[in-house]
């Protein structure tokens, strides 16, 4: 295993009791990638005590290893005797039995031998990668399925603390044979005091004994991530509560042994928490929730709350005692009613709250948000999804209400129809910069005549996306609303035509991203009057299964783009003439260029790629199959400045 064992020949042996019949089998057992977590000097000749017995001229002698009949209590005293970090790694790689009880070694165990003054300057010396540095955490690890076994936590354990000391360990999925237990926390626990960031995913044999374990030794902890963990309990996480004070981010995901016992301690003992995150808990309520927040020194400034147990009264704390939250995100709570969110909003403890996110839950009505917008003075960005109570009377309350809103999106809220929203951003909305509709049912095409309100001037972002009833005469009154626009995104919108494009397009003085990916019928013709028009401030342009935009767009814009750095011509109907004549452009200074999909681009294009690949940092090839293997690799060759995808 060169990675991990020096393995000099046959006259050289492991003594130790290895469990593999060679020394050389450890590849099965520790990670052989070419970042090495132990350290491993040149082993020596093994000392034997043998008995030799003389049969006639031939003698027998018997080998037996004379350290490896000690028991673990005096290998134990052995190791914790080591000083350098260097020498335990080394000791880690003879065999299991010696890193599984390396691994059990807390550092204050270590007994560390008076240094003279020479050996001082001698350790000066060195290079500061040599050196042991075992408390600043600057490493990091991830461990992904079939990789995530209580051996390799054992290594690492025993690897880093010479390299700066494990500060994330992040570890997704687990071994079915040989999967993670609270054996391997345990082992980081004692070798790892420097640890500041855990997260466990889909973990299902780590239990509190584990996280008692990291309590007790990583005072550090900052940030800890329980995902679908379902042997942790109140009892690990209170643990965790009272001996890491420094805690300062929680999350806690489809864990069902985790309920109001071990929030309750969260909220008392930890007082630097700031961000909490808790979904899918069925034993989380109302008393675990709320205690999070009854403290006068809370200093929680994000937090999310999906799919809980929790009612009205968990809403009515937020709003009175959340005075430091800035972000708060409320999803999927089925018991809460149009009280909640209305208590909530109007008791005006949310003085800081600027980002605020509601979906799936049937309490967002329109009185609520109104409420909402009355009793929050400085709510800067508002998404609502999936509230099918809303609808354009509360969203023209709550738009004369919220003077500072800056940011608005509306997703699968299907009560919400054009005039409504046409009617808050004129009349009421006086600061709004953006506005993002999708999957919104309701937004579809007027058919009698009505009276248009005057122009918002703030709007500087558009976004309409898979609205199937947005159609040429909304995009006509939206291009007469938004005057000033500089991000359009119109996405999956069939029934929008060239005709339909030109008011916008001529009504907005200076378009710098324009994404049009999915609207298959628009032609040429729109692109020809898009860089006419805006090609001097144009910087992006998507136009991903545009399927009717050719050669000629791509003339257009070789002409007219100046300050062009983005381009996507997915699926369309790109032909090499077309790369050809971008290519020859001398205005043209493309950062990113894709053409997955276009089935037309193929060997010919290669002088034409390789001309834009001076300036070009991104290219997507992917299913341009015209393009064969060869020239691919010849393309990878020659653009290596260039992340290419194929």
């Amino acid at each position: 295993m060169p990675a991990l064992v020096n393995y000099g020949g046959d006259d050289e042996c492991y003594p130790g009791g290895s469990f593999y019949s060679s020394p050389m089998d450890l590849d099965g057992l520790l990670p052989t990638s070419s970042h090495v977590d132990l350290y491993f000097r040149p082993s020596k000749r093994a000392r034997i005590g043998a008995s030799v017995v003389f049969r006639g001229r031939e003698f027998e002698q018997e080998f037996k290893q004379s350290i490896d009949v000690l028991p673990d209590e005096c290998l134990f005293e052995i190791f914790r005797h080591l000083d350098s970090a260097r020498e335990r790694s080394s000791c880690a790689g003879v065999s299991k039995r010696w890193l599984m009880l390396l691994s059990t070694i807390r550092k204050d165990e270590i007994c560390k031998s008076r240094i003279t003054s020479t050996v001082r300057i001698v350790e000066q010396s060195k290079p500061e990668s040599d050196r042991e540095d075992e408390s600043n955490g600057f490493l990091t690890r991830c461990l992904e399925g079939k990789k995530a076994t209580d051996v390799r936590l054992a290594a690492i354990a025993v690897g880093t603390s010479g390299c700066g000391g494990l500060g994330k360990l992040s570890i997704r999925g687990s071994n079915l044979t040989r999967g993670v237990t609270d054996l391997g926390l345990s082992a980081i626990a004692n070798g790892c005091p420097s640890l500041r960031m855990l997260s466990l995913w889909n973990v299902s044999l780590v239990g509190d004994e584990g996280l008692f374990k990291i309590a007790r030794e990583c005072r550090l902890l900052e940030k800890l991530d329980l995902c679908h963990c379902p042997s942790i309990s109140d009892k690990g996480l209170i643990a965790i509560a009272e001996r890491c004070t420094n805690l300062t981010s929680l999350s806690i995901e489809s864990c069902p042994k985790i309920g109001n016992e071990g929030l309750q301690a969260i909220g008392k003992l930890c007082s630097k928490l700031q961000t909490i995150s808790i979904r899918d808990c069925p034993r989380v309520g109302d008393q675990g929730v709320s205690s999070l927040f009854a403290s006068s020194s809370c200093a929680i400034t994000k937090v999310k709350i999906q799919a809980l147990n929790i009612t009205d009264f968990s809403l009515a704390v937020i709003g009175h005692y959340g005075q430091a939250i800035t972000h708060l995100t409320l999803s999927g709570l089925q018991n809460v009613s149009e009280k909640g969110f209305w208590v909530m909003g109007s008791a005006r403890g949310l003085k800081k709250l600027s980002l605020l996110t509601i979906a799936s839950c049937r309490g967002m009505t329109d009185v609520s948000l109104e409420a909402i917008g009355k009793g929050i003075a400085n709510l800067k960005q508002m998404c609502i999804q999936k509230c099918c109570f809303v609808s354009d009377i509360g969203l023209t309350a709550f738009a004369r209400a919220a003077g500072s809103l800056e940011t608005l999106q509306l997703e699968e809220c299907n009560r919400i129809t054009l005039l409504g929203v046409g009617g808050a951003l004129s009349n009421h909305i006086r600061n709004v910069k953006s506005l993002t509709l999708v999957k919104c049912m309701g937004i579809k095409d007027i058919a009698q005549e009505v009276t248009l309100p005057s122009p918002c001037t703030s709007l500087r972002s558009l976004s309409i996306q898979n609205c199937p009833g947005f159609g040429s005469a909304s995009l006509s009154m939206v291009g007469k609303l938004c005057p000033q626009l500089q991000h359009v995104e119109l996405i999956g919108l069939y029934g929008i035509t060239d005709a339909s494009m030109l008011p916008l397009l001529e009504t907005c003085e200076g378009l710098l991203k324009v994404n049009l990916s999915g609207c298959i019928n628009l032609t040429d013709e729109t692109i020809s009057t898009l860089v006419r028009l805006h090609g001097g401030t144009l910087e992006v342009l998507n136009l991903d299964s545009c399927r009717k935009i050719t050669d000629a767009s791509l003339v257009a814009i070789a002409d007219a783009c100046l300050l062009l750095n983005e381009l996507d011509v997915s699926k369309c109907a790109i032909t090499d003439a077309g790369l050809a004549v971008l290519s020859s452009s001398e205005q043209i200074n493309l950062q990113v260029l894709s053409l997955s999909g276009c089935s037309e681009v193929s060997n010919k294009s290669f002088p034409f790629l390789e001309r834009l690949g001076k300036s070009l940092l991104g290219l997507n090839l992917k299913n341009c199959h015209s393009i064969g293997s060869g020239m691919v690799g010849m393309i990878v060759e020659n653009l290596w400045r260039c992340d290419i995808l194929v």
